[in-house]
């Protein structure tokens, strides 16, 4: 996993509700995989300016998921994420997972490519859409 100290990181906190768990009594492998989505969609739109929000949208084209530690039913954790740098249409998404206890639980590397949604095609990820995922905010 890369982790690249200048990048910002977003954060989203979420508790493992009884319909997150399996029959071997922790969360599921799916449900993890639809929290690391769901905070890569979130980043998405708390960050992007709301033109690009309108004209793009983000398809996932490759997970890479370290499963580390189980998560049971009750615990909070908290999601992060941030990005690598941009190739093409593409964007590598780094998340980790950490439970009330600071350990990691899941880690990943997901690849999103952007889609024009008037075109329905791939589109180059222009550096004023990567712009506000790439750098830390200026202190004020």
């Amino acid at each position: 996993m890369t982790a690249s100290a200048d990048r910002p990181r977003f954060t989203l906190t979420v508790t493992a509700a009884p319909a997150d768990i399996d029959e071997l009594g922790h969360v599921n492998n799916a449900v993890y995989l639809k929290w690391i989505q769901d905070v890569a969609t979130a980043h998405w739109a708390a960050v992007a300016a709301p033109e690009h929000r309108d004209a793009y949208v983000w398809v996932v084209t490759r997970h890479e998921i370290d499963y580390l530690r189980q998560t049971m039913e009750g615990e909070t954790l908290t999601l992060t994420t941030w990005v690598g740098e941009p190739k093409g249409a593409r964007f590598d998404r780094f998340v980790e997972i950490s439970g009330p206890d600071g350990q990691l639980r899941v880690k990943a590397v997901t690849t999103w490519a952007i889609v024009d949604r008037a075109s329905g095609r791939l589109a180059r990820v222009r550096p004023e859409i990567a712009a506000p995922f790439l750098r830390l905010p200026a202190a004020g």
